[in-house]
Formats: structure tokens, sequence, C-alpha cells
């Protein structure tokens, strides 16, 4: 029985029986390993179920100063056990946050096939996840080197080799079996090809380096924390197996140490080489090699739990009664158990101890590092520490390899260039290719593009989408100064012309072709060459109702008061031909309401076409780099709607211009209109083509449009003003009333031989003050005679008697108004 490892007799000397305790195991520290721990664990805690009542006082409270093993804090499992060394659950998160810092997101993991491997595996596989840092290679070790041969290392070696990107692994294991690895990968070639980072298993463990110093060179291993115990290594130096009796195993350690052995010591695997024979006088120095085991504190650190617990106990259950006292004696292992989870002290070492709440050391780790600090001298060295969840860790310290002293690379794929997205290898996180978004996209995820807005073009990274600057029509452009400069020349002449006509405004040219419509017919001229003004302007809404209001306007303005021309001509000499009655409508006043009658179905036309599809300034994209701002209507056709009715006006005055092509020659002026019209109808059927065929370019189309605009009106200025102008300026002599050329008439029957007669020309509205005058003087007369011999005057300003055999009249005998140069 545990309770009962006592085995001495007690005997009274007077014979009675004796009345003695056996001694109790009220702990036990140990074991140094993880596989062991459990196992005494598992056996210990069965002392709590009932039979451990006969035994008296049972417990079974364990310190494992060596066993790190999640599974031991599992206190549903492992109640009674506690251990001053912190748990590979931290040793593992230290590990992580390494990976982290290195940024490393693929690496390998080797760990030993033993509880402490396969469980701290465990852990990190699952952080590791969390994370998404991806496993390339997991592998396990063989805990026993003996029973692993050669082989089986090198199979592990070469899948490590397999994923040559995972340059970083982690090998949680012992270090008998770490050794192997390393022999291994000297034996494929594999030197300086991956860093290690180790568990504290192997940590500065010599057997691992010695021999593989290049193979093990750039390591990071992690150890607990551990300061030397005050006054160790003075007691330990002044032992000797004269007088360290009580430890059955210094005999041992004594030959191993000094490489001889005692002659009647039993044969081991270690002293069975010695042939020097130990004295016992030897001495231990720190000069011929001694150096004590650098985690003594946490076995310090157990008895020193155990002493303050009972020290605690003592005083609460015992007070000042020395020794055990018998409530103390009554005390279970639940009970003491709360007591060593609870001590708080200041050990040997000089650190704070405390549990955590699973009953573990403080999660305190030193981080060393095997460096080469010259050429073929290496050692490890501290280089960091973890502490509570905190990574402390000077990189400029690590160097992983004396001629590359950087940290190397291990990822899967490298991370992808500025406008390329990931296209991820299926089941990997961590592997991707990278594609290029194309021309005209950005990211819109790390896996993903998409394309950018009409309008937009990437920037350079192809990470945002930035707006095409605005291109339209500019004013200071040379196309747009061109066509403002012919405009501009257009607008002179217009008022230049104006002046000139206002200045002769009572002159017989400037009447006779007809004040009130010519003055109507510069107008509009003058609106069409100012809309090139307009259309160059920057597009707005209102600018582009300004547009599409004033293009179809100016041209029903200058149509309507051609058409209107053209209409009173003709009408008045088919009406000459058929009646000696005056046409209607064609009084001055009758002209203008005529003419504006006209313009306004243009008018209506457009504000019907403003109501229906308001004016709006839009952006047009003709192909993906282009960005212009331009007004709706010059996308399409819709600038069309705005010349439908001008075109039909333009129609109209040419078919009256082709009927009146033959009358007298005194009516030039319907010549001139015609020639005009003709003209016109080149320049629009030349336009509409150029309009449609620059559909692409819109400030093209515009300025086609403007200039077009530009030829008609200067078109219908130098065909219909120039001649009048001639006269006006060139020759003033000849603007004054000329005598008409005679014409004869006569009846069907009879023949015309009377002489001809002379009527002076005059305006329109100057026929009407005539007439009114020689009516008022009761001198005008109409008479119409029936026989052959009567005559007929009429007069203006000179009358002239006629005498024919036949009946004859005159133009001016049914009061029709001549026009300029109209002979009789």
């Amino acid at each position: 029985s545990l309770s009962n490892i006592d085995d001495g007799e007690y005997k009274c000397p007077d014979g009675s029986s004796p009345t003695g305790h056996p001694k109790v195991i009220s702990g036990v520290i140990g074991a140094a390993s993880s596989v062991t721990s459990i196992q005494v664990a598992n056996l210990l805690r069965l002392f709590k179920i009932p039979q451990f009542v006969v035994i008296n006082q049972p417990l079974c409270i364990i310190k494992g100063q060596f066993s790190t093993s999640p599974e031991l804090s599992n206190k549903d499992r492992f109640e009674y056990f506690s251990r001053t060394i912190p748990s590979d659950t931290y040793q593992v998160s230290a590990m992580l946050e390494i990976v982290k810092l290195m940024n490393w997101t693929y690496i390998s993991i080797i760990f030993e096939e033993s509880n402490y491997g396969i469980k701290a595996f465990e852990v990190l596989e699952d952080q590791l996840a969390q994370h998404n840092i991806c496993i390339a290679v997991k592998e396990r070790l063989v805990k026993d080197s003996g029973v692993a041969g050669e082989a089986a290392y090198d199979v592990i070696v070469q899948k490590l080799l397999s994923k040559s990107r995972a340059k970083g692994v982690i090998i949680f294991g012992s270090d008998q079996e770490v050794a192997g690895v390393m022999r291994a990968v000297r034996r494929n070639n594999a030197t300086g090809r991956f860093s290690w980072i180790g568990s504290d298993g192997w940590s500065a463990r010599t057997l691992v380096s010695d021999g593989n110093e290049r193979e093990v060179e750039g390591t990071l291993s992690l150890q607990p924390r551990a300061n030397p115990v005050d006054g160790f290594d003075e007691y330990f130096l002044g032992l000797s197996v004269k007088t360290n009796k009580r430890n059955p195993w210094f005999v041992e350690y004594w030959e191993d140490y000094f490489r001889c052995k005692y002659l009647n010591s039993p044969v081991t695997p270690y002293n069975q080489e010695y042939t020097e024979t130990c004295t016992g006088d030897e001495v231990m120095t720190y000069d011929n090699g001694y150096q004590s085991e650098g985690q003594l504190q946490f076995v310090s650190d157990a008895v020193m739990v155990f002493a303050h617990a009972f020290k605690r106990l003592h005083e609460e259950l015992c007070g000042k009664v020395p020794k055990l006292c018998e409530k103390m004696r009554q005390i279970d292992g639940s009970q003491l158990n709360n007591y060593v989870r609870a001590v708080n002290f200041t050990g040997l070492s000089g650190d704070e101890f405390h549990f955590t709440e699973h009953g573990d050391g403080p999660a305190r780790y030193n981080i060393i590092h095997f460096k080469q600090i010259s050429p073929s001298v290496f050692q490890w060295v501290r280089v960091g520490e973890y502490n509570d969840g905190q990574l402390l860790l000077n990189m400029s310290a690590i160097q992983f390899n004396l001629n590359e002293p950087g940290v190397p690379q291990s990822v899967c794929s490298l991370p992808c260039l500025k406008g390329q997205a990931k296209k991820y290898v299926e089941g990997e996180i961590c592997c991707w290719h990278c594609f290029n978004c194309s021309q005209y996209q950005i990211l819109k995820s790390e896996v993903s593009c998409q394309d950018c807005p009409l309008g937009t073009l990437p920037d350079y990274d192809h990470l945002r989408c930035l707006d095409i600057p605005e291109a339209y029509l500019r004013p200071t452009s040379e196309i747009a100064i061109g066509a403002m400069c012919f405009s501009t020349l257009g607008i002179l002449l217009t008022l230049w012309i104006l002046t000139i006509f206002i200045r002769h405004n009572s002159t017989p040219v400037v009447k006779a072709s007809g004040r009130e419509l010519s003055y109507v017919l510069l107008s509009g001229i003058f609106l069409c060459y100012a809309m090139t003004f307009v259309l160059v302007l920057r597009p707005t809404d209102f600018v582009c109702g300004v547009q599409k209001f004033g293009m179809g306007f100016c041209f029903a303005v200058v149509y309507s008061a051609l058409l209107t021309k053209t209409n009173r001509i003709l009408r008045i000499v088919k009406s000459s031909r058929r009646t000696a009655r005056r046409p209607s409508f064609i009084s001055p006043r009758s002209q203008l309401v005529i003419c504006s009658g006209l313009v306004g179905i243009q008018i209506g036309v457009n504000c019907a076409w403003l109501f229906v599809c308001p004016p709006k300034a839009i952006h047009h994209h003709p192909h993906r780099e282009a960005n212009q701002l331009v007004c709706a209507t010059a996308v399409n056709a819709s600038y069309m709607i705005a010349f439908t009715y001008p075109i039909i006006l333009i129609i109209v005055c040419t078919v009256y211009a082709v009927l009146t092509r033959k009358i007298p020659e005194a009516f030039n002026e319907s010549k001139h209109i015609g020639f005009t019209m003709y003209t016109t109808c080149i320049i629009w059927l030349a336009f509409v083509p150029i309009y449609f065929s620059t559909a692409h370019n819109v400030p093209l189309r515009i300025i086609t449009l403007s200039v077009s605009i530009s030829l008609s009106a200067t078109v219908s200025l130098a065909c219909l003003f120039t001649p009048k102008l001639y006269i006006i300026i060139l020759h003033p002599e000849r603007n004054v009333r000329q005598p008409m050329m005679q014409q004869k008439y006569a009846t069907k029957n009879s023949s015309l031989s009377s002489s001809s007669h002379r009527v002076d020309s005059a305006t329109q509205s100057d026929d009407f003050e005539m007439q009114e005058k020689l009516r008022s003087a009761g001198s005008f007369s109409s008479q119409i005679s029936r026989s052959t011999s009567a005559t007929q005057t009429v007069s203006n300003d000179v009358i002239t008697n006629m005498t024919s055999c036949s009946s004859t009249q005159t133009l001016n005998s049914i009061n029709v108004p001549q026009p300029e140069d109209v002979q009789l």
C-alpha cells in the first residue's frame, strides 16, 4: 500500500503492542515525462474511492515538474494533478506568435508519437487554422529512436523537401528523435533548406546540436523560463560518493561524470567501457565540466509548493502545536489539494510562483536561438521571452544563416502584385495562382475583379476607379476658335448690312426689297451666327435648353421670311395674269403676320419638345476611355427634331423658287432667293451624312452643325443682300425709280398696235402710299373699255396716253404693286 511504505518493525521494551503511526504518502513529485506522469496520475486518482478510508488519509497530489502535455490540464480526468511547469498549450501559443511575427503562412510540423507530441500537435493545428496558417507536411516521429531506422527519418525529410516553399518547420519531440532528423537532413543534402522552431523537449540539448551544428543553425526554440536555484551549485559541488550515501544513483552519476568505474559497482551501459578506477577523491568543479540542469527551478518550486501548503495547513488546523496535530491527520486529499492550488510565493530562484486555474505553472518562456557567432563557432543565445501571452523578440539578434541573416519566406504562394487577384488552389487557403484584372477592372476582393463604371478608369494599382476628366468642346480649342471667328465675321457683316439698310431705309432699293421682311431675315441670320457661341459653351441643362430651342428657331425665322417673300412674288405674278384685282395679304402687315405665324409653329414644336424631353447635360462614352460632357440630344439624332420644320420650310421655299424661275426678268429677287435655296439644300444634303457619321466624336459633330448653320446664314446673306449693297454703295445713281420695260397685252381677237407706256418701280409700301394719294386727289381711275378704241390711263408718278385698236390694260389698272425693275 502507498500509505504503508515504512516497512520497519515496532517492538515495545515491555512486550506490549506498538502504537506508532505508519508513514503516509501525502504527495508525489514526478515524473519527468508526460507519458509517465499520466500513468501515475491514473493510478493515484484511484485512491479517491471509498477504500482509501481503510488506508487512512489517502492523498494523491502529483507534482510533474517536466510533464507539459496539455492533456494533464484536464481536471475532469486529473483533478489531483498540478505542475510547476507551464502546459504545452502556452508553448504552442508562443510558437504561433513567432510564426506570425515571421509572416509565415505555410509551415510543416513534425511531432513525436507520444502524448506529449500528439496533444501539442492537436492544439497547434487548431490554433494555426484559426489564423489561416496552413500546414504543408505533418509527420510523426517514432518515440523510441532505437526502433526507427534511418530510412524512416529520410522519408520525413524527403516529404519536407517535396513542399520546398514551407521553409518553417516546427518540431515537437525529444532530443534523441530530433537528432535523428538532423542527421537525415544532412544525408539528404537539405542543410540550410529549413528554419526550425523547437519545443522544450530538445531545446538547447547538446545531443541534438553536437555534430549537427549546420543543420540546427538558425533554430528558434522555447524553454520554460528557469533561473538558477540559489545555493544549489555550492551544495552539489560539495557532494561526493562518501558523503552522499542516501542517493542510490549518485554512484552512477559519479562514474559517468569522471568516466571511471568503481570496482564493486554493477555493470551498466555507461560504465562498461570505462577502464579507469574511481577513487572517490575526485572533485567536481566548473573547470572540469560541471554544469547544473537549467530547469532545476521547477523541481525546487515543486518542493516549495508542498512546504507552503503544509505550513499554511498546519497554521490553520494546529495553531502553535508543534508537529502534526490530530486535525491535520484527518485531512483528506481534496482539502490538501485546495491548499496546494492556493499557494503564492517567491521561490529560491527569485521568481514569483502561483498556479493557473488549470493547475499549471506560470506561462513564462525564454526564446533561445542557435546561431553561428563566427565561422564554425555556434552557440545558443537568448533572443526573447514569452510572458503570459506577450511575445518579446529581438529580431536584430536573430540570424538564420551566417551568409543570409534575413528571415526566410515560408509561404505557399508569393503575394500577388498590385492589380492581381487570387485564384485559390482547391482545398488550400494558403496556395493560389495570381491573375491580372483586365485593363478596365479593379480588385473587388482578393479573389475577384469588377469593372469600373463608364466614365472612370482604374488607378495604377487597380484598387479604385478614378473619374476620367470631362471632355467637351471648349471655346479655347482650335476648331471652336475657327467656328467662332467665322461666326463673328458673319455677325459683323450682318450688323453692317443692317446699319446700311437703316440709313437707306427710304431709298427705292431698300423699299423694293421689302423692308419689314428684310429686317426679319437679318434678325434670323444674326441668330444663326450667334448659335455658334451657344454651341461651344460648356454643356449644362440650361445651355442644352438654349441649344434645343435656338437652332430650330433661328432657321425658322430665316426661312419663314424667305417663304413669305417667294409666296408673295408668285401670287403677284399669277394674279396679274388672271385678273385685275390685287392679291390678298400682300401688305407689309399681312406679310409680318404670315411670317410670325410660320415662326410660331416652330416655337410650338420647340416648347412641346422641351416639355416632353427636358434638356439635360450627360456624360457620353463613345468608347471605354472617353468621358464626354455633352447635351443628350447631341448623342443621337434628336437634334434633327429641331430641324424638321425648318427643312419643310426649305423644301417649300425651294419649290417656290423653281415655280418663279421664269417670271419676268424684272423680278430678279426671286432668282436670288432661288439660288439661296439651291445652295442651302446642297449644304444640308452634305451636313446630314456628316452629322450621322460623327456620332463617335460629339465635339466634331457640334462644330459641323455650327459651321453648317453659319454657312446657311452666309449664303442667305450673300445671295440676298449683296446685289442691294452693290447698288446702294457702289452705284447710288441707280438707287432711284427707273422706267419699266415695255410689255404689250392683246386680246385673242385683235392685235396690239398701240404704243407702250412706262410705269415707275416702287416698293410694296411705296405703292400703297402712292395709291392713297392718288385716290384722295381724284386723279386715280380704273376703267375697262369694251370697245377696241377705248384707252386707259394709269398713273403712279407719270401718266402717258395709250392708243390701241384692241382692248388693252395696264398692270397698274388692277392696283398691282410692281417689284423693282418690273417692265410692262
